[in-house]
């Protein structure tokens, strides 16, 4: 039997996101596999979970074996408190100083990297008396925030020294994992400074998705995130042993309109469809604000009733259209543009030459999410 919860957003829409919670667990239970009984696993549900919705999803998650969340702000923390999460929150980002003492009220480990961080924690602790939870971030080769690496051990002897904190963790992130060559270098760097600090008590963790499927580092936690959601990240050519996943989300829309086409007529913005011979045109409530790209015009396909129908016309803000050719339909039924079987995230991601986890992120709370078991 299916159960469903669906979110309060706009849920008079005839379009919407469906989370399979059943896939979620599968994922994470096999990705599970792949990961040593002694490294935690810290879950990113980072841009609301890559669009799928943290709060609605997070418990599941912890049911099925993570252990840490790992989001990009502050207010995505607070988001997960605010529904009861108890697990340990890490903030992989860059914080604002003055946002470091809501952190630290709400029991929310925050990246640092540079002296100001360092100045603003004091200041926290002798404020508030809290020692806020921190992980120095150290740079090896993605050039985005943390420590330089060749500075990472004098940096992390001031974190170790300060007794105004509470110093959990030292971590990086690869920015290639899918080549063996500068990844190697950053492992190098990161195994350089590892071996030369006291790591006791610490959280260590460099291995993104990819990494956790390609590469045994030394650390103690992983972080995963795209394949959580059943997708899988670029990975070099020689991985093979990968978890079996299920795309986790599909997307939907009910028919508003049939219309009938005319031999020689065009079709939405511009006539970038024509009909060659007379045929009906579907419309759905579904467009480019609803995080649909312009550029899958006349790109992509539908599921409706089993039957593949073709996408026709310019995809506008709000509304696309679909050919019926000869399907059996009427008003209120349902296309399926995404879902885990034949109609993939990964294909749109093709077609505009993007990666998978851009696309999800994406579909817009003007689409409310609906949760089945």
């Amino acid at each position: 039997m299916k159960n469903i919860r669906q979110s309060n957003i706009n849920i008079h829409k005839d379009a919407w996101v469906e989370i399979n919670l059943e896939n979620l667990a599968h994922n994470i239970r096999e990705i599970r596999k792949i990961i040593p009984d002694n490294k935690k696993f810290l879950g990113i549900v980072k841009a609301d979970a890559y669009g799928h919705g943290s709060q609605m999803i997070a418990k599941t998650m912890l049911a099925s074996g993570v252990d840490w969340f790992g989001v990009s702000s502050i207010d995505e923390g607070l988001d997960l408190r605010e529904i009861k999460i108890k697990a340990p929150i890490l903030v992989v980002g860059a914080v604002p100083v003055w946002a470091i003492e809501t952190a630290a009220q709400n029991d929310i480990s925050i990246s640092i990297f540079n002296d100001e961080h360092l100045e603003a924690c004091r200041e926290v602790y002798e404020r508030t008396g809290i020692k806020p939870k921190v992980h120095v971030k150290l740079d090896t080769g993605m050039n985005r925030i943390g420590v330089r690496s060749e500075k990472g051990v004098q940096y992390i002897e001031k974190v170790r020294n300060a007794d105004y904190l509470n110093f959990e963790g030292v971590f990086t992130h690869l920015a290639a994992a899918e080549e063996k060559t500068p990844t190697e270098e950053q492992i190098r760097r990161w195994n350089e400074v590892v071996k030369n600090i006291d790591t006791t008590g610490l959280m260590l963790h460099i291995q993104n998705t990819a990494a956790t499927f390609a590469y045994d580092i030394p650390s103690n936690m992983v972080r995963v995130g795209i394949s959580i959601y059943g997708m899988y990240p670029d990975l070099p050519s020689e991985v093979k042993n990968v978890p079996e996943l299920k795309q986790i989300l599909s997307l939907k829309g009910r028919i508003t309109n049939i219309h009938e086409v005319k031999s020689g007529e065009g079709v939405s913005y511009s006539h970038t469809f024509t009909a060659y011979e007379p045929t009906r045109v579907a419309t759905i409530p579904i467009g480019y604000a609803d995080g649909v790209d312009r550029k899958l015009s006349n790109k992509i396909w539908g599921n409706l009733n089993g039957q593949k129908i073709r996408q026709v016309g310019n995809i506008t803000m709000d509304q696309m259209m679909f050919d019926l050719g000869n399907a059996n339909a009427q008003i209120g039924d349902v296309i399926t543009l995404l879902d885990e079987k034949d109609l993939s995230i990964d294909s749109w991601a093709k077609i505009i030459d993007t990666i998978n986890y851009e696309l999800t992120c994406r579909l817009k709370v003007r689409l409310p999410r609906v949760y089945t078991r």
